[in-house]
C-alpha cells in the first residue's frame, strides 16, 4: 500500500514537473510524456542494442584485445578481457546525443539511467561474474574542476551497484591532460594516451571493470588497463564496459 502510494506521488510530482519545466528525449528531442524517461516510446523501441554482454567474443572485445596485445610485453600472458556497450552508434546516429548530453551538457540524469540499464544487462551474464571492484577513467584534474563530475564515474558508479562490487576512484590518475580524441585518428589517439595514466598503489582484486563513456578504438581504455595490470593481484582479469560503441 505505502509502496503504492509512493508510485502515485512520484507520477504527481512529474506531472506537475512538467507543466513547469518539459522534458524531451534525449535523442529526437520530442516532448516526453509522463510515462516517458529520457528517450520517447519510439526512440527507446529503436535503440540498437550490442547485446555484447551475451557473447563472450564480440567486434568490441576482440579489438580492445588486440590492441591490449599490442602494448603488453612479449612473454607477459593476459587472459582475453570481456567487453560490452550498451547500444551502437555512429555520426548520424541520433543516439550519439546520449554520451554527449552526460559529458557536455550535464545530464547526468539521463547518465545514470542508462548506466543502469547497462548494469541490469552485465549482472545477468557470466562473462561479468565475480567483478570486485569497478573502476572509472579518470579526468585531469582540470578538466573534471571545469566539469564538475567526471562522466565514466558517473556510469561507473551504477555499473558497480549493479555488480554488487566496490567502484575505486582515486587509484587511477590521469598524469596529463591528454588532448580531445574527437577528430584524431586511430595512431593518433595511441600516441594521445600512451603512458598518460599511472597506478597509485596496488589493486588487490581477482576481476576489475574500467568504464568509459564511449568505445572507438579502444586507445583510453588499453592505455589504463596497461598502467592497471602491473598493480592487480597475479592472474588477475580485466574487463571493459561503456554506453556507447561507436560502429563504422
Amino acid at each position: 500500500m505505502r509502496r503504492e502510494m509512493s508510485e502515485e506521488m512520484k507520477t504527481i510530482a512529474t506531472a506537475l514537473g512538467d507543466l513547469v519545466l518539459p522534458r524531451f528525449c534525449v535523442a529526437c528531442g520530442d516532448r516526453l510524456h509522463l510515462d516517458e524517461r529520457h528517450l520517447c516510446l519510439e526512440c527507446l523501441a529503436d535503440l540498437s542494442l550490442t547485446h555484447f554482454w551475451q557473447y563472450g567474443h564480440n567486434a568490441m572485445a576482440d579489438r580492445f584485445n588486440a590492441r591490449l596485445r599490442s602494448v603488453i610485453p612479449d612473454g607477459v600472458r593476459v587472459e582475453y578481457a570481456s567487453a560490452a556497450a550498451l547500444f551502437f552508434y555512429n555520426s548520424e546516429s541520433p543516439y550519439r546525443r546520449i554520451p554527449q548530453a552526460l559529458k557536455y551538457r550535464g545530464n547526468v540524469r539521463a547518465g545514470r539511467y542508462f548506466a543502469a540499464m547497462l548494469g541490469r544487462h552485465l549482472a545477468a551474464s557470466a562473462d561479468f561474474r565475480g567483478i570486485e571492484a569497478v573502476i572509472p577513467v579518470p579526468l585531469h584534474w582540470t578538466r573534471r574542476l571545469t566539469r564538475g563530475y567526471n562522466q565514466s564515474e558517473v556510469i561507473a558508479r551504477e555499473l558497480a551497484r549493479a555488480l554488487g562490487a566496490e567502484l575505486v576512484t582515486g587509484k587511477l590518475w590521469r598524469n596529463r591532460r591528454t588532448r580531445t580524441q574527437t577528430r584524431m585518428g586511430m595512431t593518433e589517439k595511441a600516441g594521445n594516451v600512451s603512458g598518460a595514466f599511472s597506478v597509485h598503489g596496488s589493486l588487490p582484486y581477482r576481476h576489475v571493470l574500467l568504464v568509459d563513456d564511449t568505445f572507438t578504438t579502444g586507445a583510453t581504455l588499453v592505455a589504463c588497463s596497461a598502467a592497471v595490470l602491473p598493480a592487480l593481484r597475479p592472474g588477475a582479469r580485466i574487463s571493459v564496459a561503456t554506453l556507447a560503441f561507436v560502429s563504422s
